[in-house]
C-alpha cells in the first residue's frame, strides 16, 4: 500500500508539475523538466543533503517510467485534466503526506535527531514544488499563501510524539499519514492560511 501511494503520488506531481509548465507555454522538454523536478525535486535535495548517492531515483528506473508517463498523460490530455481537478488534488495531497513519511524515515536510518528529521520530511514532500516554481518564474506557493510546509512539520511532530508512547510503526505510519492528509484538506476546504509580513 505505501509504495501504491508513492506511485500515485509521483504521478500526481508529476502531472501537476507539467500542466504548471504548460500555463508557462513552454516547449515539450521544458514540460518534461518542470515534471521531473517537482517530482523527485525534493527527495534528490534531501539524499545530497545527507550523503545518500547516487539519489533514490537513480537507483530504481521505475520513478522515471512513472514521471514520463505522467509527462505523456498530461501532454495528451491537457484540456480534459481540469474535468479531474479534484482527483489530481487528492493524489498531490496523498503524495505530500507519504513523501513527508519517506523523508521522516531517511532522517531516521540516518540516526539523525528528530527536527532534523521533520525539516527533511518537510523537504522531501515541499521541494519540488519550490524548484518548479523558481523555474517558471513565480514565488513558491508554500511561502505565499498556502499552509503547505507547515502541514509537514505538524505531521513530523505527531510521527514522533507517537513513536515515544511506543505505539506499532504501522499505526504511526497511518495516523501521520491521515493526520496530514486530513489537515491538508481542511486548509483548502475552510481556505486556512498563514498571515503575510509586510514592512511597516
Amino acid at each position: 500500500m505505501f509504495e501504491l501511494l508513492d506511485i500515485l503520488g509521483t504521478m500526481a506531481f508529476a502531472v501537476s508539475g507539467a500542466l504548471t509548465a504548460m500555463n508557462k507555454k513552454m516547449d515539450p522538454f521544458g514540460v518534461l523538466i518542470i515534471a521531473f523536478v517537482t517530482s523527485v525535486g525534493g527527495g534528490t535535495l534531501r539524499d545530497v543533503l545527507i550523503g545518500r548517492t547516487p539519489v533514490g531515483w537513480m537507483m530504481n528506473l521505475n520513478y522515471v517510467y512513472i514521471i514520463t508517463a505522467g509527462f505523456v498523460l498530461a501532454l495528451i490530455f491537457r484540456k480534459k485534466l481540469d474535468r479531474f481537478r479534484t482527483s489530481m488534488f487528492l493524489f498531490d495531497t496523498i503524495g505530500l503526506g507519504v513523501f513527508t513519511l519517506i523523508g521522516l524515515e531517511k532522517g531516521l536510518e540516518k540516526g539523525l535527531e528528530p527536527p532534523i528529521c521533520i525539516a527533511l520530511g518537510t523537504m522531501t514532500a515541499c521541494f519540488g514544488g519550490v524548484i518548479r516554481d523558481i523555474l517558471c518564474g513565480e514565488v513558491p506557493v508554500i511561502f505565499r499563501k498556502e499552509i503547505y510546509a507547515t502541514i509537514c512539520i505538524v505531521g513530523g511532530v505527531f510521527f514522533f510524539f507517537l513513536k515515544s508512547i511506543k505505539i506499532p510503526e504501522d499505526l504511526i505510519y497511518l495516523f501521520t499519514s491521515v493526520l496530514i492528509i486530513a489537515i491538508r484538506l481542511m486548509a483548502v476546504i475552510f481556505k486556512w492560511s498563514l498571515p503575510t509580513v509586510e514592512k511597516v
